[in-house]
């Protein structure tokens, strides 16, 4: 199914809210044409002052209203926005496991973006979408209830121009992808020649690259020229259907007036065009030129990056949970040096490994290739004897940096690795031991509800780790996990998951982790060294130098 048709199709009842509220936010727009006519003609002709000004006052009643069900409106759209979202980052999750393109983790983050913008932009079209189509239903009802005769001179032209604007939306989709593509082209060629400005210049190649970047950027600029030829329609449909239609109706006044429209009526009519019309056919044209074209672009990208789903990978829960790596390369790219090289390491079951060294090393590949989230592009990764990236989802738990929390209840999120719902007591010694009892209390209990924005790194860190402690999983890689703790915390979290029991990898983000461990792997480029604390800082100088330049935290 179209990711557009499921997320509005999940929740009926979202949308039956949304309605509710979108006809509250119309109420002015039906409202005005008659308060005005009726003001008029019931009250300033007649000199009746104070019936002209209740009509007015009704009028202006319905704009708090409308106020109020527009936030509500937002609410609504929201709650269907961020599904939306998560179904496309899942797909696109899914798809670059699936493919091995996780390992370009650039690829994987252009990805993330373009589902940001699709997930603003599907907000702005529903939001636009929706709008217009109350407020046009609106003032047909006004126009039909208050004179169906301006009827004729509205609608033919307001067709018209709406017309003209659908029709431009396939062109216009395509040159702003054409632009997309011409803009992103050079755009990685200016990096490019940004890093090599040193070679370029010593191997005199500068009318070259100056040739071939001039390519890129007269592509770019005539993308832009068709662009905006395109957009120019819009202009037209805008005058075709927001402005002629007043031209029309001051035109037809005396045919109006011969057939019994009062002066009031007319006024009326105008208001109906000039102030709810008019405006609702300029949001659409800026709501779907803009962004309805964006979210068409970006779902479009979005499902090439993403490949379509094949046939299910048989997924195995190993019986034992030692890791192997064997001749283990990995390089981010074809001519990128490995990050990892011909690493050959055994973590045997039930060990606490801590992995350290410089930023860069190549800590975090490792802990990726042991989850198996990436693939080695030689040797083999092995937990239990199964290949890493073939491991059942419930025999291991990565924990990256920035921990994921998802909009719900605290203990929706604390137990999404339990397929049944643990007793509280359980619940609760878990975030007892991981040290997560405060921020429990400050969060109002189990049923308080989490929004994600409004929590700090470390509340974050600490809900996922509780997540980590409770999941039936005997692999746990933590990756700088706690690194958003202060060092108690971290101590106190650390120390709960070496009494959990199973493997525990360790991506250090402080020292004091590998105090704690059982033994520590020191990364340095393609060199490796495993050991003791103490065996390390005898035998291996930059871990000497890593620990003579660590001061343990003071006691209080």
């Amino acid at each position: 199914m179209n990711p557009i048709a499921r997320a509005l199709r999940r929740e009926p009842r979202r949308l039956v809210v949304l309605g509710l509220w979108s006809v509250v936010e119309a109420a002015p727009a039906f409202l005005i044409g008659h308060a005005v006519a009726r003001a008029i003609e019931d009250g300033f002709a007649r000199d009746a002052p104070l019936v002209g000004l209740a009509w007015l006052a009704l009028l202006g009643l319905a704009w708090p209203a409308a106020a109020v069900a527009a936030r509500q409106v937002v609410l609504a759209v929201a709650a269907l926005a961020e599904p939306f979202r998560d179904d496309l980052l899942t797909r696109v999750v899914d798809g670059a496991l699936r493919s091995g393109t996780g390992r370009d983790s650039a690829a994987v983050a252009r990805a993330g973006l373009q589902v940001e913008l699709a997930r603003d932009a599907f907000a702005a079209v529903v939001t636009t979408v929706r709008g217009f189509v109350f407020t046009v239903v609106s003032v047909v009802l006004g126009l039909l209830t208050l004179a169906p005769e301006t009827l004729v001179l509205v609608l033919p032209p307001f067709l018209g121009g709406l017309g003209l604007f659908l029709a431009s939306l396939p062109a216009l989709a395509r040159r702003q992808r054409g632009y997309l593509v011409a803009d992103e082209s050079l755009a990685e060629a200016m990096t490019d020649l940004a890093g090599g400005l040193r070679d370029i210049a010593a191997g005199g190649l500068r009318e070259r690259v100056e040739g071939r970047l001039g390519l890129r950027v007269r592509a770019q600029a005539e993308a832009g020229r068709a662009l905006a030829r395109v957009t120019a329609v819009r202009t037209a449909a805008l005058a075709a259907g927001g402005w002629l239609p007043v031209v029309l109706v001051l035109a037809g006044t005396p045919w109006l007036l011969e057939r019994g429209v009062g002066a009031g009526v007319v006024v009326g009519t105008l208001a109906y065009v000039t102030q709810s019309l008019a405006p609702a056919l300029g949001g659409l044209v800026h709501g779907l030129g803009v962004s309805g074209v964006r979210l068409a672009v970006s779902l479009g990208r979005i499902l090439a990056m993403a490949p379509p789903a094949g046939p299910p990978v048989a997924r195995i829960r190993p019986s034992a949970h030692e890791v192997r790596l064997d001749g283990v390369t990995f390089a981010y790219g074809p001519r990128s040096a490995p990050v990892v090289a011909g690493l050959d390491l055994t973590i045997p079951e039930g060990d606490h490994l801590a992995v350290v060294g410089p930023s860069g090393a190549g800590k975090s590949t490792l802990a990726s290739l042991v989850s198996g989230l990436l693939r080695p592009g030689a040797g083999e990764v092995l937990v239990g004897g199964v290949p890493a990236d073939r491991l059942d989802p419930g025999a291991r738990v990565l924990i990256p940096q920035e921990a994921y929390v998802f909009r719900g209840t605290l203990s929706e999120n604390l137990l999404y690795y339990v397929k049944d719902a643990a007793p509280e007591p359980h619940l609760t010694e878990a975030v007892a031991a991981v040290g997560a009892g405060p921020l429990v209390d400050d969060l109002g209990g189990y049923d308080a509800q989490v929004e994600p924005a409004a929590l700090s790194a470390g509340q974050r860190q600490l809900i996922a780790l509780v997540r980590a402690y409770l999941a039936p999983a005997s692999l746990v890689i933590l990756d700088e996990a706690t690194c958003h703790l202060d060092p108690a915390a971290e101590a106190v979290a650390e120390a709960a998951f070496a009494r959990r029991g199973g493997t525990l990898v360790v991506i250090a983000h402080r020292l004091t982790s590998a105090l704690r461990a059982r033994r520590v792997l020191l990364m340095d480029g393609a060199r490796i060294t495993v050991g003791t604390h103490e065996e390390l800082v005898a035998i291996s100088p930059l871990y000497a130098d890593l620990a003579g330049h660590w001061h343990p935290e003071p006691v209080s």
